[in-house]
């Protein structure tokens, strides 16, 4: 099939330097290419390990009362704060 595009400058950039990368392929290979890919959903990036956080239980410090933040406010900031 033929048609004509109109591409964005950074995405004509990016075809571009993928020509330089592959100077063997053709144009009309390499946005093929890139179209598959994308159509696909395959970013043709290694997928990576999924980042998790465990949680850890720090426990409330004893003697403090977290229901009166005047009270909080006075033990770290001092009784004559602002």
């Amino acid at each position: 099939m033929r048609t004509t595009l109109t591409l964005d400058d950074d995405v004509a950039y990016g075809l571009k330097k993928a020509r330089a990368e592959n100077p063997d392929k053709s144009f009309k290979e390499i946005v093929n290419d890139v179209f598959r890919l994308g159509l696909n959903g395959n970013s043709g990036q290694k997928s990576r390990k999924r980042f998790r956080v465990e949680p850890m239980n720090l426990g409330l410090r004893e003697g403090l009362n977290f229901d009166n933040i005047e009270e909080l406010l006075d033990i770290v900031e001092g009784p004559n704060r602002l």
